[in-house]
């Protein structure tokens, strides 16, 4: 049975968006090859690669580091079939070309393949050619292509003449960037032996391209500018044959300059560089060059750069900074800063705040206005950098607006006799300003799966890090009334059973007008009554167990907060849909879940309550799930082929069951997709590019700014911070997928499914979709880290320091001031009830001061739990945590 139910779902949600692509793919098979690939080689040995080239066409079939040379990050193994007219290869360029009385025009030398003229070699040109042939005859333009060894590296040059009698304006320069992130076809194992995701540092003359194993091992490519390659902007191909689908993202091209696109396709948008061009003057030539570098591993990326003689920064705590928090930016690069311009002007205050010890400069960095703003460092040598930051609301208002927008806007208690949804916090779209009432996607508007579950569980997760009575009182009624007997089986043998969707599509047998006729209903997406009923969809479980387990913390740890259910109740609840889980899902639940860590802390609340009855039922379940994962090499599978959803819980049941090394294969893996790079948009951005069509308005397949993936993953990153805190890459890269996670909320406090990274719109999406599945990594991580770098100093994540004499103050800026990390001591202070207003911390003693705030109209206890040594207090203990009495004022703890 279970096989067969597999087989009925995995053909409505797989096979239904693949198969229009294995048939382009098979298509594309069949076109006449124009490549030359049948043709002889030409191999090279440089120092650190083997490259092989098609002697036809001079572009690169093979691209190998040269200690491991099974590896290659191109994707070789589909040459054969890619070797046709408009698919793109590493060695291709396209440009847009205009005089100054004319318009635009194209030219690209994958649209219509020939054979390239072959250059004579020299010492340290490997191999030459004149790409006329493959050009159209009325460029204006001749440009020769050179691959060559400067100072042990490998690059890769063009050089472009002007041939006519006229100034030509190069509007448009970009340089495919064809590597192997082609998944079609593969099991994870291939995957990742043999395949790379590579993520962008848009940053102009300090831009660069990171190519990674999907493994997260090294070595890993570099691809920087050598020279006139400043990384303007990253352009998908969309023009590229190879099928674009859940199993490839597609290929996107760097770009040097973009203004004829900037007047065109992307009009009106604006765009994380300024938009600029070239002037070529009548026989004028100019040559424009990148280099390939290795890195020996993700983590040795800056050192690589810095031997490069590339600038380095470093932003703490990141590039998404909220209002209140005094941020700090670090540059390495021997080049003086002669200037930095800030776009839109006043949007940040940048203030020179001396030198390390080993000479980086020092800046605070301050957000003034909300919104995107870019920062253009020129350096004395004449290098551009920009970066780019995302200036949000203090925390806790980003986190109220929030509250207030899915409470309000969203809140849906209107006549619903048919589907019975009311009341509830449902789906919105942000372009209209309406909820989403009908959506071909059934779930969307069913309020079930991540992009219809989404709005109500961020509405419950907020509750957990900022309480409100009047939110938790309609919350209260949306499970007693929507979630519990609708959304949830309340009877029955599907009992604690969840279903996929509420809303369906069954026009024969509902009343005429209950489907809007302006919608499509006619796809696999429009589940019918029985469908949409199926509780065989493990991944809509743990959205009920978070919204249980947060209810209970509430009634559980506050004065009053919840009064329709006891604490007993909710944590049952939270339990026994845990258990539903394994038993009424059993084949999706052999993967690991998104916000599946909450199986965890509802298991270590049954401990802490002594039902050691439920806690050994479910740590023993739990327990088959881990060993089934501790048994094979990539545990990462989910409905699709390849995921960065279940990574999260994988990692959090392999160390909680001491799996070590399944740990640390998963966090290599998550921190192959999940860079630090000094732009907010990719810093810390979980990889995911298909959930568009799922959770979308604007639904096409596209890499996604800061879906729920950076949250989630930053749960598994922080974690493991915290268990080796000397590293504090891990600490950059999970903090900016923390932050990334409420990076998109609108000014008005809209939680969108994610950002639309295409540059013809670089906005978010309109729909709510699956945003709360982001949110419950925010709510469950958000903490204040406090650290010391040997040579950056004192440094704050969450929260603002003051140095005074051997005192070290962290004034505490997270929305929920619930949670604290002191690295020097590797102590993980966390409450759970109470708010801390400031940590202190002596440097000579060790000795730390806890100061909470005071007391409120729910919280008249503390709840204190202390991780690292730590002598024991002179509090009740309370179910493990030191029971606090708070006063009206702000009361000082001495550890």
């Amino acid at each position: 049975m279970r096989k067969i139910h597999f087989n009925f779902v995995f053909i409505y949600l797989i096979f239904a968006l693949t198969s229009n692509a294995q048939s382009y793919w098979s298509k594309l098979e069949e076109q006449k090859p124009t490549l030359g690939i049948a043709e002889v080689y030409q191999k090279f040995e440089t120092p650190y690669f083997q490259l092989k080239l098609v002697k036809a066409s001079q572009t690169i079939a093979s691209l190998k580091p040269v200690e491991n040379s099974n590896f290659d990050f191109t994707p070789s193994d589909r040459l054969e079939i890619r070797d046709k007219d408009g698919a793109y290869h590493l060695g291709d360029i396209n440009l847009r070309l205009r005089y100054s009385d004319s318009e635009w025009k194209g030219y690209s030398t994958a649209v219509k393949r020939a054979p390239v003229t072959p250059l004579a070699p020299s010492d340290s040109i490997l191999a030459a050619a004149d790409l006329a042939n493959t050009l159209p005859t009325d460029i204006p333009v001749n440009i020769k292509r050179y691959y060559e060894i400067v100072e042990g590296q490998l690059v890769m040059r063009f050089e472009i003449k002007n041939t006519s009698t006229k100034t030509i304006e190069i509007g448009a320069l970009g340089i495919p960037m064809i590597f192997n992130n082609i998944l079609e076809g593969k099991s994870l194992i291939e995957t990742h032996a043999q395949n790379v995701f590579y993520d962008p540092y848009i940053g102009l003359d300090a831009g660069y391209l990171e190519v990674k194993r999907l493994s997260g091992r090294g070595p890993s490519l570099l691809v920087i500018p050598e020279k006139n390659m400043a990384f303007e902007a990253y352009r998908p191909l969309l023009d590229d044959p190879t099928p674009r689908s859940i199993v490839f993202e597609g290929f996107h091209e760097w770009m040097v300059f973009t203004k004829a696109y900037a007047e065109n396709e992307w009009k009106g948008v604006n765009q994380w560089n300024n938009p600029t061009s070239f002037d070529l003057k009548p026989g004028e030539t100019e040559n424009f060059a990148l280099k390939f570098v290795l890195s020996k591993e993700l983590e040795e990326i800056p050192e690589t750069l810095k031997n490069q003689k590339r600038p380095v920064v470093i932003g703490i705590p990141g590039y998404v900074i909220p209002q209140d928090i005094v941020a700090q930016l670090f540059i390495d690069y021997p080049s003086e800063v002669n200037s930095i311009d800030i776009y839109p002007n006043n949007s940040l205050e940048v203030t020179e705040s001396g030198v390390t010890p080993k000479g980086l400069k020092k800046y605070i960095v301050t957000g003034k206005q909300w919104g995107r703003s870019r920062l253009t460092i020129t350096y004395e040598d004449g290098l551009r950098q920009t970066i780019n930051y995302k200036v949000i609301k203090p925390e806790g208002k980003v986190i109220s607006d929030l509250g207030n927008f899915l409470m309000n806007e969203q809140w849906f208690q209107g006549a619903d006799p048919i589907f019975k949804r009311n009341p509830s916090v449902i789906s919105y779209d942000y372009e209209t300003k309406n909820q989403v009432k009908q959506d071909g996607r059934a779930w969307i508007a069913g309020l079930s799966d991540e992009g219809g579950a989404g709005s109500w569980l961020a509405a419950i997760m907020k509750q957990l890090i900022s309480p409100e009575k009047d939110e938790i009182a309609k919350l209260q009624s949306f499970i007693d009334n929507t979630l519990w007997g609708k959304l949830q089986y309340d009877k029955g043998p599907h009992k604690y059973g969840v279903k996929k969707s509420i809303f369906y599509y069954e026009p024969d047998s509902l009343p005429k007008g209950t489907y809007s006729d302006t919608i499509n209903y006619k796809t696999w997406a429009a589940w019918n009554h029985k469908h949409a009923n199926d509780p065989g969809r493990s991944y809509n479980y743990p959205h009920v167990a978070a919204a249980y387990w947060v209810m209970y913390r509430l009634a559980r740890y506050y004065d009053g907060l919840v009064d329709n259910q006891t604490w007993e109740w909710y944590l049952k609840q939270a339990y026994l849909t845990s258990v539903a889980m394994v038993e009424k899902a059993p084949y999706y639940a052999q993967f690991g879940q998104m916000e599946g860590s909450v199986f965890l802390f509802i298991l270590e609340d049954l401990k802490r309550e002594n039902i050691y009855d439920l806690a050994s039922d479910l740590e023993a379940r739990m327990k088959k799930r881990a060993d089934h994962w501790q048994a094979l090499e990539y545990p990462f599978g989910s409905e699709m082929p390849w995921d960065s959803t279940g990574q999260e819980e994988v990692y959090m049941w392999s160390d909680y069951f001491g799996y070590t090394n399944k740990a640390n294969v998963t966090l290599r893996a998550i921190l192959a997709y999940m860079p630090n790079m000094p732009h907010w948009a990719y810093n810390g951005n979980a990889r995911r590019y298909w959930d568009f069509l799922y959770g979308g308005k604007l639904k096409r397949i596209e890499r996604q700014i800061h879906h729920y993936g950076s949250s989630l993953n930053a749960i598994p990153v922080l974690k493991q911070y915290r268990n080796t805190p000397d590293n504090l890459y891990l600490l950059k890269v999970g903090y900016g997928g923390l932050l990334g996670g409420i990076s998109n909320i609108t000014e008005d406090g809209f939680g969108p499914a994610a950002f639309h990274s295409f540059p013809s719109s670089l906005r978010i999406d309109y729909l709510s979709g699956d945003f709360g599945s982001g949110f419950y990594g925010y709510a469950v991580n958000s903490a204040t880290y406090l650290t010391k770098d040997e040579d950056l100093g004192w440094l704050a994540f969450g929260g603002n320091i003051k140095e005074e004499q051997n005192i070290v103050t962290v004034e505490i800026t997270t929305a929920a001031k619930s949670k604290v990390f002191i690295q020097p001591t590797n102590i993980w202070l966390t409450l759970d009830a109470g708010t801390f207003k400031e940590i202190k911390y002596n440097i000579e003693t060790n000795e730390l001061a806890i100061l909470l705030n005071e007391k409120s109209e729910y919280t008249s206890n503390a709840y204190l739990r202390i991780e690292g040594n730590v002598k024991e207090l002179l509090f009740e203990k309370v179910r493990g945590a030191y029971k606090i009495p708070l006063t009206n004022m702000v009361q000082t703890i001495n550890l």
